[in-house]
This record gives structure tokens, C-alpha cells and sequence, in this order.
């Protein structure tokens, strides 16, 4: 596998993200070279994980607003939050109305969910689409497609039923595609292929952990690739990454799920690559919580990335992430695993990453007169 040259890397590294803890000093790591800017093409912010409840208790306080802030603190400028049936798209919707041009929405019912996908259900999609449309809210229609991984959970004729009804849907719109495959490439790229001439912008597959030559396929057909953690576990799932075309790349974390467990080939990858450019990984600090209380936490400066500090929801505290609970403020990982993987910059993978999910989605930004990036530096130094 391609391990990337250091001093390519050295050269590309992100900007400082800061944070503090009830008046505790600001922590910073790593080298101000480069300030990069993300799209997570996939955030499941409609999840109640990100307002403090989990599988129906209540843990912590609802720090939402904290979440989309770390995001915007390390240059994820841009959040697509994903609609999985028609009350999470309903949701995604008003969160891009909370936050203006950072939080944007699909809209979709989701393989797993499509035994809830009536004819009134299709009617008020179609109606929210419409409307969050106008308003620039919804970017994209998804997350649609196939799982038969999780037959379990919807039969496979019910999903192809609800996959044509939503392609079809998709048509009227012309919106681009946020599309799930799961162990269903047959079958999805058939469907996919009766309606794509009738679909000009295409769309992503997003957390994609099929094989190299279902990713060739797909490509060859216009459509584009999104990868998370969840699509960098294996050896394999590495080859094929590295075989993307850097302009049919995406990158997300599909959290609060797909982070980078250790257990992952692209987290050995990370950590030759934190040897390499002489980065910490974690330490253990001390800090006062809310109410004078002190805690243990840990503070993850990996890749160079700042202090976010890592706690059990148990231990919540006002500044810190939960572990195990994936957020936007990690994408840059996800960018480092494939810059390794495919043996070039950082910067190359988030510059690339970002001018093709601006270009997929629009998101407020315009590319025009060279990259997104090039134009608005200019913009930013009054050039």
C-alpha cells in the first residue's frame, strides 16, 4: 500500500483549531501552513445523539450549535445534513434554516426505512423538496437506494419499489443523488441507469464499501464516490480507494457513525503517518468541569489537529467531544487516510474533495475564474 512522502505532507499541514473549558487556557497543536475547507457530504446532525439523548435517555446537554462549531473551527465550512425518512428530512430542513449557509439538507427515505414510504408520504416529500428548493435549503434527494445487507429491516421488493418511486421523484426535481448500495450493485445500477440520462447532475455514493470494479462502473457511469471511515476498514477497502479519481471524490463521516476505529487498516496508515511528521496522538490532562468539578480528559492532537478533548457522555462538559460519537470536526482525518492511501498531499485530497462537492451541490460558493480555494483567498487578501 502507498505511504505518503512527508515532506509532500509537512508542506500541506491544517490550520490550529482552538477550544477551551470553562475558562481554561486555549490549546493549540500543530503548524498554521494551510487553511483548509471541507464539505462532510453526510452528517446525521437529525440523529438525538447530538442533543444529548441516547437511545431515549437523556445524558448531557444539547450541544448541537458546539458540534457545528468545532466543525467550522477546523474549516468544514459546509454540512449536509442527511434525511433518512420524511420526519429526519423535515428536520434537516429547519437546521438548515437554524444555520444559514453552513447546514444544508437531503431529502429521501432511506432503503432501510422504505416500508414507511406511502403515496402521502411520497406527496409531502415531494411537497418539502419543492419548497426547500426555492428557499436553497435542499441540495440534494437521498439518502435513496438498496441495502440488502439489512433485509432484516425492509424487504428486498419493498425497496426497489420505493428506490424507482424516489428515482422517478428525482427526475421532476433535478436535484443530484445521495445514494446508499449495499450488497445490491445489480440491481441499484440497473435502476440507476434507466433514469440517468434523464439525470444530468448525477450524484454521490456516498460511504461506499464496494469493490474495485463496482467503484469503476459507477465512475465510468458519471456518478460520483463519498468515503467515510466505514469504507477505509480493510486492506481492501484501501485498494480500492486508492483507485478513486481525485475528481470523483468525496469526503464525509456519516456521524454520528464511521469514525476510524483502531481496528481499521487506515488507522495503522494514520498512525505511520503521526510517526513520520513527529505528531502526538493522545494525552491525558486535567480540567474543571461545570461546577467546579474536576476531569480526566483526553485531549486528541492527532495529525496536528487541536486539543479536542474526549469524554464517556457520562462525563459531559461544556467544549469536549463524545467518544465514540463521530462528528464533523474528524473529516480531516478521513482526508489524511486517503492522502496515505493514495500516496499524495492533504491538500490535494481536501482541495480536490471540496471543488467537487461545491461543484456536485453548490452550497453558496461559486468556482468560477479557477478553484474555490485560489478565488477565495484572492477574495479574503482584497486581491
Amino acid at each position: 500500500m502507498a505511504t505518503v512522502d512527508p515532506p509532500a505532507l509537512t508542506d500541506a499541514l491544517p490550520g490550529t483549531a482552538v477550544d477551551t473549558v470553562d475558562g481554561i487556557a486555549p490549546v493549540q497543536n500543530g503548524v498554521e501552513k494551510w487553511n483548509p475547507k471541507f464539505v462532510d457530504i453526510g452528517i446525521n446532525l437529525t440523529d438525538p445523539v447530538y442533543t444529548g439523548i441516547y437511545h431515549g435517555t437523556p445524558r448531557h446537554e444539547n450541544d448541537l450549535s458546539a458540534v457545528v462549531q468545532r466543525a467550522i473551527d477546523i474549516g468544514c465550512e459546509k454540512l449536509i445534513v442527511t434525511g433518512s425518512d420524511l420526519e429526519h428530512s423535515q428536520t434537516a430542513v429547519r437546521l438548515a434554516r437554524e444555520f444559514p449557509n453552513t447546514i444544508y439538507a437531503t431529502i429521501g427515505v432511506h432503503p432501510c426505512n422504505a416500508q414507511s414510504l406511502t403515496s402521502t408520504t411520497l406527496s409531502s416529500l415531494t411537497t418539502l423538496a419543492q419548497t426547500s428548493i426555492k428557499a436553497g435549503h435542499a441540495v440534494a434527494f437521498g439518502e435513496i437506494g438498496l441495502d440488502y445487507d439489512r433485509l432484516e429491516l425492509c424487504p428486498k421488493d419493498i425497496q426497489l419499489q420505493a428506490f424507482e418511486q424516489q428515482l422517478s421523484l428525482a427526475v421532476d426535481l433535478q436535484l443530484p443523488l445521495f445514494l446508499h448500495s449495499r450488497a445490491a450493485h445489480s440491481d441499484f445500477l440497473r435502476l440507476l441507469s434507466k433514469h440517468e440520462d434523464r439525470l444530468p447532475k448525477r450524484g454521490v455514493v456516498h460511504s461506499f464499501t464496494g469493490s474495485l470494479e463496482e467503484m469503476q462502473e459507477l465512475v465510468a457511469g458519471g456518478w460520483h464516490i463519498g468515503i467515510n471511515g466505514c469504507s477505509l476498514k480493510t486492506e481492501e477497502n484501501c485498494a480500492v480507494v486508492k483507485e478513486i479519481p481525485l475528481d470523483m471524490l468525496h469526503l464525509e463521516t456519516d456521524g454520528p457513525w464511521c469514525e476510524i476505529r483502531p481496528a481499521h487498516a487506515s488507522s495503522a496508515i494514520l498512525n505511520k503517518m503521526r510517526e513520520e511528521l513527529g505528531f502526538s496522538s493522545k494525552s491525558k490532562a486535567k480540567f474543571i468541569g461545570k461546577g467546579g468539578r474536576v476531569e480526566d480528559v483526553e485531549e486528541d492532537t492527532s495529525m496536528g489537529w487541536g486539543g479536542w478533548k474526549s469524554v464517556k457522555k457520562e462525563k459531559w462538559i461544556e467544549g469536549v467531544v463524545i467518544k465514540g460519537r463521530n462528528e464533523s470536526c474528524f473529516i480531516g482525518r478521513v482526508a489524511w487516510a486517503v492522502a496515505g492511501i493514495k500516496g499524495v498531499s492533504v491538500q490535494e485530497v481536501a482541495d480536490a474533495a471540496w471543488r467537487n462537492s461545491i461543484n456536485m451541490f453548490g452550497l453558496g460558493v461559486d468556482l468560477k475564474g479557477g478553484s474555490g480555494l485560489e478565488k477565495e483567498n484572492r477574495l479574503e487578501n482584497g486581491a
